[in-house]
């Protein structure tokens, strides 16, 4: 997060009453879950201040009979139109000639960027970026023109549920309208599947060894009322680790915190975290507010919101728990509402003019609606794909912020969007942008620009997938704190969202990254068009 969860202010949410929650279990075969489930307590109802007042509309007219504009008559608008016509001849033909004369002027147009939100960004680029392919090693990537359609799964070749209880994709999906390859499912978290795919993609034993140490300082830094916080110190560390975050909002946080558990296959119903996910995940319904737009979990910045929503469609496309349906519908239909309906994008507020980095994980809250199954509407895809044209450079190969300027971490989370939108493997701008992070390589201290960038060359996939996922994996094995409260854990000065969230954030960063070898199935890659998943 280069400036994730800035400017955000916490919010008093009123808590609901908690009711028993049921023991979660699994009846001992594979696949088959208990009917006992998660029962999230209702959400608060819609305050009277949603309800839009009554206006009452004066349509009186002023004392005498007057009214306060001038009325016009038919003679009046004729000498107007008149004089405007000529003025406008005698404009066009000056223009007419000027241009004759070779004089072509500029046009010129300017984008309205706060100078304090650029500023949290450290990976600015220079006007001219190169495309350097010789720095890559083996063959570069094709430039191809043609667009292939590629080979797609559909539902008649595979089963409606997999087991483990994961949803399978369907065709009726918010992917299968673009075009675009209909895999990047959560299958791969399955642990009959895990293991083959992180081998086949570049995982180790190490890198393993990484994500449960990883977890376990996760899980050992939750607060009693199943929550986790920014500010680990609240937790039983008391202190022990060092580097705590200072966002407030606790939704952003535990959603956060519970990522990495749903990204290694564990549930409230399976797995050995069962109850650190159970309390988790009732946090969450707890903080749920029910407006008339849907279900709010932001706690002030809707990246709490659009976190939140990933870890709730994840859980429920993971358990199809029905405690789980109605707040992830609901969270859904809130991201919906406030999307910019004349950018296509999110910001921190509901209708704000989007930024890129809000939209990335409100797109990714989608995408888990839609893999759970939920009612995704497909005209708040399109949207998105309309905010990406107006903040790409080099015809989508790189990305801004608010704007064109182009910048590392934003034209990772760019690149990523327009794989999940529809952007086929041999799209030519896809392919400069892929090279361009392979030139860059994973960055020492921004581990945000690391956790999109890798999802990206993940489902790219070949050799330049491997030449990243050597030097991010070993990176990332040898940075984790190995001594005192602090093992397990990651804490990276670089961007802005480590000094925001902290350790906590870093620690669930890193180890999602590391997940990356079976947390989504590969969009582009033979294991997503091959497979029997």
């Amino acid at each position: 997060m280069s400036e994730t969860l800035s400017q955000s202010e916490p919010v008093d949410i009123a808590m609901a009453a908690v009711r028993p929650v049921g023991v979660l279990g699994t009846s001992g075969a594979e696949g088959v879950k208990s009917n006992r489930v998660l029962e999230l307590p209702p959400p608060p109802k819609a305050s009277d201040e949603l309800r839009l007042p009554h206006i009452e509309v004066d349509t009186s007219e002023p004392a005498g009979g007057s009214r306060p504009w001038p009325r016009w008559t038919p003679s009046s608008c004729m000498v107007s139109f008149l004089f405007h016509f000529c003025l406008l001849m005698i404009l066009g033909f000056w223009i007419d000639t000027s241009l004759g004369e070779g004089n072509y002027g500029d046009l010129l147009a300017g984008f309205n960027e706060p100078g304090l939100l650029d500023s949290v960004f450290d990976d600015e680029l220079p006007e001219t970026v190169s495309l350097e392919l010789g720095n890559i090693d083996g063959d570069p990537p094709e430039l191809d023109e043609r667009f292939d359609v590629p080979k797609v799964v559909g539902p008649d070749d595979n089963p409606r549920r997999a087991a483990f209880g994961l949803k399978q994709t369907e065709l009726t999906n918010l992917l299968t309208f673009t075009g675009a390859a209909t895999r990047g499912g959560l299958e791969g978290r399955n642990p009959a599947k895990r293991e083959g795919l992180l081998r086949s993609g570049g995982g180790t034993r190490q890198s393993e060894r990484a994500v449960r140490r990883g977890l376990r300082w996760l899980a050992a830094h939750q607060l009693d009322d199943g929550s986790w916080s920014f500010d680990h110190n609240k937790s039983i560390c008391r202190g022990q680790c060092r580097n705590t975050g200072v966002e407030p909002s606790t939704t952003a946080s535990t959603a956060m915190a519970l990522l990495p558990f749903l990204g290694a296959g564990h549930t409230h119903i399976e797995g050995d975290y069962q109850d650190n996910i159970r309390r988790g995940l009732y946090y969450l319904g707890k903080r749920a507010r029910l407006t008339a737009n849907g279900t709010d979990l932001r706690e002030g910045t809707m990246y709490g919101h659009g976190l939140a929503t990933i870890a709730l469609c994840e859980a429920y496309a993971m358990t199809d728990d029905p405690g789980l349906q109605g707040f992830a519908q609901g969270a859904i239909d809130f991201i919906v509402y406030a999307q910019d309906v004349s950018g296509g994008g999110w910001r921190y507020m509901p209708g704000e003019p989007g930024d890129t980095t809000v939209t990335g994980w409100q797109l990714m809250g989608l995408k888990s609606g839609q893999m759970a199954g939920l009612s995704v509407p497909s005209p708040t895809i399109f949207q998105v794909r309309r905010f990406l044209d107006g903040v790409q450079y080099d015809d989508g190969s790189q990305y801004g912020y608010m704007g064109p300027r182009p910048r590392k971490t934003t034209t990772a989370v760019g690149l990523l969007c327009r794989m999940y939108t529809g952007w086929r493997h041999n799209h030519p701008a896809l392919q400069r942008g892929v090279v361009y992070l392979s030139n860059w390589g994973p960055s020492q201290e921004n581990i945000y620009y690391n956790y999109y960038a890798t999802q990206v060359m993940r489902h790219w996939g070949d050799r330049l997938w491997k030449r990243w996922n050597a030097k991010m994996r070993e990176q990332l094995i040898n940075t984790q704190a190995t001594k005192g409260h602090e093992s397990g854990s990651w804490y990276f000065n670089g961007d802005f969202g480590s000094q925001r969230g902290g350790r906590l954030y870093c620690t669930a960063m890193a180890v999602m990254t590391l997940e990356v070898y079976y947390r989504y199935m590969p969009l582009y890659g033979r294991e997503s068009v091959e497979s029997g998943f």
